[in-house]
């Protein structure tokens, strides 16, 4: 069985990615979009993200609940 399987695989001509990488290097590289446009994308990306939690953080209204310590004052203790 063992014979049998190598000389499958030897037929097959399994090529291992460094062969495959290597080969791709020789052609030639034309920009597909995201050479072109990645980072743009990504820095309008991050400076959307930002700008909307700075919004949602100073202008929504939301109680963030913050410490009350020196806010809440304790009430008197009643002995009944």
């Amino acid at each position: 069985m063992f014979p049998l399987a190598r000389n499958i695989l030897r037929s097959v001509k399994i090529r291992s990615f460094q062969q495959i990488r290597a080969r791709q290097s020789h052609k030639k590289h034309s920009p597909d979009f995201h050479d072109k446009y990645g980072d743009t994308i990504l820095a309008s990306g991050s400076i959307f993200c930002v700008v909307a939690w700075l919004f949602t953080a100073t202008q929504v209204g939301i109680v963030w609940n913050l410490s009350p310590v020196g806010r809440v004052t304790p009430k008197e203790w009643n002995d009944k």
